[in-house]
């Protein structure tokens, strides 16, 4: 298992090496990169505000009905809801929901590529296919992610305010000041880091595993289901890193 693991890891700081290639065409670069940004990245919005705007709305009902003790004003449920949707939710879970969707979109399209003999031929041509192939994807994802938690702060946010209809005793003000109460700008930015790290982290080892596959379709279900598992392992890992990195 542990050579497994080295030769993985060796393979992908090869495939790295030749992805982070200066590209030869700029034209072909930006136009696959604003594909890519469309196709991984604007696609993905309406995916992405469903769901914040429904677990937001569950985040501040859960808090409600669990906060039940007359000591606790009922301020505190908005002050909670905004940090958990700010701190974890907008970036760390967002993402692995993302790696699903993203991650096996990116594995099937290149292992698809590999197993019809596309990605030989660009090498045969002598074009560098993990530059041309790889490095958009790389690139427009880490730029729309943040774009993507921004939105998935604010609809959840949204999402727990419309829900103070649902909940018993608890007012818009009360809400609002809860919200307001010892706000850090700081906490945004934080998750934007995080959402970027984990943008690199999808698009790349979705990547390795796409252009990796050997042999026919079957193997490319593999690579797919390989991609989200390992993403999602690694996203884990790294919320864990850089919550104590940043927060420390």
């Amino acid at each position: 298992m542990s050579n497994k693991m080295i030769h993985n890891v060796g393979e992908y700081t090869i495939l790295l090496g030749r992805t982070f290639a200066w590209p030869k065409r700029w034209n072909m670069f930006f136009r696959s990169l604003s594909r890519e940004v469309y196709k991984l990245g604007v696609d993905s919005v309406l995916i992405v505000l469903i769901i914040s705007f429904f677990i937001g709305t569950v985040i501040t009902i859960q808090l409600s009905l669990n906060m039940t003790n007359p000591l606790i004003p009922r301020f505190t449920i908005g002050y909670s809801t905004r940090e958990i949707i700010l701190l974890e939710f907008s970036s760390s879970i967002m993402c692995l929901i993302l790696a699903g969707k993203v991650g096996s979109n990116i594995a099937s399209e290149l292992g698809t590529m590999r197993v019809t003999e596309q990605i030989d031929a660009m090498e045969i041509m002598g074009i560098n296919s993990a530059n041309f192939l790889i490095l958009p994807k790389i690139v427009g994802l880490m730029l729309f992610i943040p774009v993507l938690s921004v939105f998935s702060m604010a609809i959840g946010i949204g999402g727990g305010y419309i829900a103070c209809n649902l909940v018993p005793n608890l007012s818009y003000s009360d809400f609002e000041f809860g919200l307001q109460l010892f706000f850090q700008p700081y906490y945004v930015f934080y998750s934007i880091i995080k959402s970027v790290v984990y943008a690199f982290i999808i698009s790349s080892v979705a990547s390795y595993y796409g252009y990796s596959v050997k042999g026919g379709a079957l193997e490319v279900g593999t690579a797919s289901t390989k991609a989200v598992v390992s993403t999602s392992v690694l996203i884990l890992l790294f919320d864990l890193l850089l919550t104590n990195l940043l927060l420390a």
